[in-house]
Formats: C-alpha cells, sequence, structure tokens
C-alpha cells in the first residue's frame, strides 16, 4: 500500500512538472529580450565606451561561475528602485546565469525608457567558447596556529 501512495505521489508530481510552465514561477511571461549571441556580445563589448553591462546575479554567483571586466551589479530584486542611479547615456547589456533573470531585466529597463541590446548567460557565454574575465578563487581555509 505505501509503495501505491508513493508511486501515486510520484507520477502526480512529474505529470505537474510537464504541464506548461510547471516549472516556471506562476503569471510570469517570457522575456522579449534578445538573447545575444557569443559574436554578439563580444563586438558590443569591442566598445566599451558605449556599453554598459549590468549583472543582476547574487556575488556568489558571480564568484563561482565568473563575470565580465567592468559592469554594473545590481541584484534582479533591486533594479527597479534602482533605475534612477543608472546611466541613460549607454547601450546596456543584462547578465545573469543563463539569461532568465537578465531577459526580465532587460524587459523591465526597456519599459523604462533604457537602450537595451539584450540580454546574455554568464554560464551560457563560457560554455559556448567566450572568455569570462573575473572568476574569483574563493581561498583555502584557515589552518589552526599552534
Amino acid at each position: 500500500m505505501k509503495r501505491l501512495i508513493i508511486m501515486t505521489i510520484l507520477v502526480a508530481a512529474a505529470a505537474f512538472g510537464q504541464q506548461e510552465g510547471g516549472g516556471k514561477k506562476a503569471g510570469r511571461q517570457p522575456s522579449q529580450a534578445k538573447v545575444l549571441t557569443v559574436e554578439e556580445f563580444d563586438n558590443l563589448a569591442a566598445k566599451p565606451e558605449s556599453l554598459l553591462i549590468i549583472d543582476v546575479r547574487r556575488p556568489d554567483e558571480v564568484s563561482t561561475i565568473g563575470g565580465f571586466p567592468a559592469y554594473l551589479s545590481i541584484q534582479a530584486k533591486d533594479l527597479e528602485k534602482s533605475l534612477a542611479w543608472i546611466p541613460r547615456d549607454r547601450t546596456i547589456v543584462t547578465v545573469s546565469n543563463h539569461a532568465g533573470r537578465a531577459g526580465r531585466a532587460a524587459d523591465l529597463l526597456a519599459k523604462n525608457g533604457f537602450t537595451v541590446a539584450g540580454a546574455i548567460g554568464a554560464g551560457t557565454y563560457a560554455e559556448a567558447g567566450g572568455k569570462l574575465a573575473i572568476k574569483i578563487q574563493a581561498p583555502p581555509p584557515a589552518t589552526a596556529k599552534k
């Protein structure tokens, strides 16, 4: 009987996960932002004077996956209340791990009048052959002094 209950729960969970949007947060619309290729991003990054990279990841994500050489760090949850501080004289690329949060950030920025080239995932960029400039290595654990 226990096996039957466990199997029923597992089947129900699998069916729920396969429903449209089952893995996504309810009510969230897909991003309208262009997901940039490595080549598109590298072309934009070749003109740093006209580009602003906004990384919406947490610091621990930047330290483990890596990041770009110069960026403005604003976590996704803080972006909307930070709009007044973001320069409007540059084209913006938003960054997250796989462009999900970056896409939503790009949508928010575009809706508020910013010029947005698109979104990119740092992890996706590196997997596709792009070179991340920053990867912070955790220091080794401290050893006890005798």
